[in-house]
């Protein structure tokens, strides 16, 4: 062990918005803190980066400003250079476009090196949209699944749904997913199509913005009613049998 070498920066884990509000309405303090003390970033979008910490700290100089891209274009061997500012002693964040990082988001692979690495990682306190549906939606809060992204082929998809309610139905277990924007109304659609009429379904989307919609219904008494526009807004789906 090197004991002359100087200690490590620390590994922050900076929450944005879910959308475009203004972000100290929905984040604590602590979050424009903490982007005044860092300069070195991991980011997705360096444009959508830069324009978030203007929000926050508008005095805080862009130049000064070192961001490194972690996205599903990052090349596996560029992966394990991204903390090498920590190792030289720099404080770093991980900065999610939106939501809390490295859930069903990309950083979680940045922070299983910096555990390996000795680095220690903080969280920050910020939504998640994830967590705030779950906490709307009258389900399992003990126990429950993110299952990430259903299949894309609709047989698929149909299979794995139904898997999800027996799943819920034998464990009491609420069931998360989500999907890509631009096809929510057709896996709405499929939901209503393979779940029974007594499993409870809730539809969550644009969280913590003034488009919010939360809903929790039977499928029997959500195909009763007018659904609603869920085409290009965030959203989450959880099921309950």
């Amino acid at each position: 062990m090197n004991n002359n070498r100087p200690p490590y920066g620390n590994l922050y884990l900076i929450p944005t918005t879910l959308g475009d509000n203004e972000p100290l309405e929905v984040l604590p303090i602590s979050i424009k803190g903490a982007i005044e003390r860092i300069n070195h970033y991991i980011v997705e979008n360096e444009k959508s980066a830069r324009r978030f910490i203007k929000k926050i700290s508008p005095r805080k100089s862009q130049p000064a400003l070192e961001l490194q891209t972690l996205n599903k274009y990052t090349e596996p061997e560029r992966i394990a250079s991204l903390l090498n500012p920590c190792l030289e002693g720099h404080h770093m964040a991980i900065l999610s476009d939106a939501g809390c990082p490295a859930i069903a988001d990309p950083g979680a692979e940045v922070v299983r090196m910096a555990h390996r690495e000795n680095i220690r990682v903080i969280p920050l306190v910020g939504p998640s949209a994830i967590i705030l549906a779950l906490m709307a939606s009258g389900m399992n809060g003990q126990m429950f699944a993110f299952n990430g992204y259903l299949p894309i082929e609709p047989a698929e998809r149909r299979k794995t749904i139904k898997r999800f309610e027996k799943v819920s139905k034998e464990s009491g277990q609420s069931q998360i997913f989500i999907e890509t924007p631009y096809r929510n109304d057709s896996l709405l659609s499929d939901l209503l199509k393979s779940l029974s009429a007594h499993t409870r379904l809730c539809v969550a989307c644009d969280l913590t913005l003034s488009s919010e919609l939360i809903a929790t219904r039977t499928v029997g008494e959500w195909k009763e009613s007018a659904l609603p526009e869920l085409h290009k807004r965030p959203a989450v789906f959880i099921l309950h049998a």
